[in-house]
Order: C-alpha cells, then structure tokens, then sequence
C-alpha cells in the first residue's frame, strides 16, 4: 500500500468526497444520513461542519474519516480512494495519514502523556521518533507533563494530549469531532489555537465538527449540512454570522437559498 500511496500524483485537497450517500437501514425503514454530498477540502485549510441535530453531521465525518463506509460514491485521502481498502489497509491508512481529536479525549489512563502520544505508532510497529514527540509536546505546553497520566492533568491538558497524538505523525488531515465540547471557554480558545497551528506552520487540513458558533469562527470557512445534503458555507466566519445561519437551518432543514459548498 505504501508504494501505491507514494506514486499518486498530489491533488490540491486533503479530503475529497464525491457525490457520498449513507443509508441506514432497508425499504420503508431506510434512513438517509447523506444524500449525495460532494466536496473537497483544501491543503492547508481549516473547515467547520455545523448544521442542526439530526443533520448528518457525525455520519460525515465518519465516512470522510474512513470510520464508516458509504453506501454509494467514493472518498479519499490524500489522493488514496478508500473503496477497495481492506479493513487492515484502511486502519494503516488512518494511522499514517489522519489524525482524530474527541471530546472524550480517548487516553488510556494506565499510560503516560508520553505513552498515550505514541501509542497509534506502536500498534503500528512503528518506533516513535523521540525527537519528534518531545518537539510536539512541547508546542501543545506540555514537555514538563510528559510522565503524567492523564488523571493527573486537567481537562484542557488532556485534550492537548489529545492534539499532540494527532499531530505527531504529521497526518494529512486531522478530523476533530466537538474537540471543545467539555472545556470551558478559555481552554476551549487555547485548543482552537492548537488546532489552527499546523494549518498556519505545516500546512495540514483541519476538519472540524461542532455545534459551537464561537468555535466555528476559528475555521477558515464552515460548511452546513441539513438532511444530509449540504446547505452553504459561509468564509472568514464570524461566531454572529453562523448563529445566524444556523438559526435558518435549524427549524426547516435545508435551506433553498444558501450557496452550495463546493
């Protein structure tokens, strides 16, 4: 796989879906979580997904993500197409090339900061680059944790943990899914900042999803969903603006009118 991923010639998006649908379910009981969505995110680029409950926001990010598998149209990854992938080659290619930040966090508890940051590349077989590891700890404020476990550490420090572990392998696209769901206000503003960094500094790709308009407005654009199809975007955002949007989508669902995100 990873001759065939090196021989593929770089397109300008990170992430690109084309005209993804996601049924759950069959005959009259069938629900359609993603109704034929295409779009690309750009390298470098930071996107937030919003729309309302029930919009398709978590399937979306599944699928682009390589979590789950549509039921129809095609996803890829830095230009690798997920289709065909079996599930051994699909969890090599999440583990090299994406990286994911919850709002759980996902740390074990028995391990260190240290442990829980190069823990993707052990199962891997990989020997972590220490180097590597101290350099991204030190860039998410916590080189002088390193030893802890994350009992010992607050909720913010245990989402950069969190963050640190995305980024050590330098993926191609780091999806975030409500990263700042259980942080309060100025912590939820440190993770952002966090996020935003290898956008700025190594050219990355940030997907988020998030409920969140003040969130939102750290993205470079947000793109919104409802019944599972997309229903605009909206660039250089501001937390007013996307409240405001949002507050169109979330009565009716889509709304005719809003530009389509390509």
């Amino acid at each position: 796989m990873k001759r065939k991923q090196a021989a593929i010639r770089k397109t300008s998006n990170s992430v690109m879906l084309n005209d993804v649908r996601r049924v759950y379910g069959k005959g009259g009981g069938a629900v359609v979580a993603l109704d034929g969505i295409s779009i690309g995110f750009a390298r470098g680029t930071f996107t937030a997904v919003m729309g309302p409950s029930g919009s398709g926001k978590s399937t979306f990010l599944h699928c682009a993500a390589g979590l789950d598998r549509p039921t129809s149209g095609s996803v890829f990854i830095d230009d690798q197409p997920l289709a065909g992938l079996k599930e051994r080659q699909l969890t090599e290619l999440r583990r090299e090339r994406i990286g994911f930040v919850f709002q759980s966090f996902n740390l074990l508890p028995a391990l260190t900061v240290w442990q829980n940051v190069t823990l993707p590349q052990e199962l891997d077989g990989r020997r972590a680059n220490r180097a590597a590891v101290a350099e991204v700890l030190e860039r998410v404020g916590l080189a002088d944790r390193h030893k802890h476990r994350p009992g010992e550490l607050s909720g913010g420090q245990q989402q950069r943990v969190a963050i640190a572990r995305a980024l050590v392998a330098r993926p191609a696209v780091i999806f975030a899914d409500e990263p700042t769901g259980a942080l309060d206000t100025q912590t939820a503003a440190d993770v952002l900042d966090l996020l935003r960094e290898p956008v700025r500094s190594q050219g990355q790709t940030v997907v988020m999803v998030t409920h969140d308009p003040v969130a939102a407005s750290w993205a470079d654009q947000v793109v919104f969903l409802a019944d599972g199809k997309l229903a605009g975007s909206l660039a250089a955002p501001t937390a007013e603006q996307v409240a405001e949007r949002l507050t169109h989508l979330g009565a009716r669902g889509r709304t005719p009118d809003l530009a389509v995100a390509r």
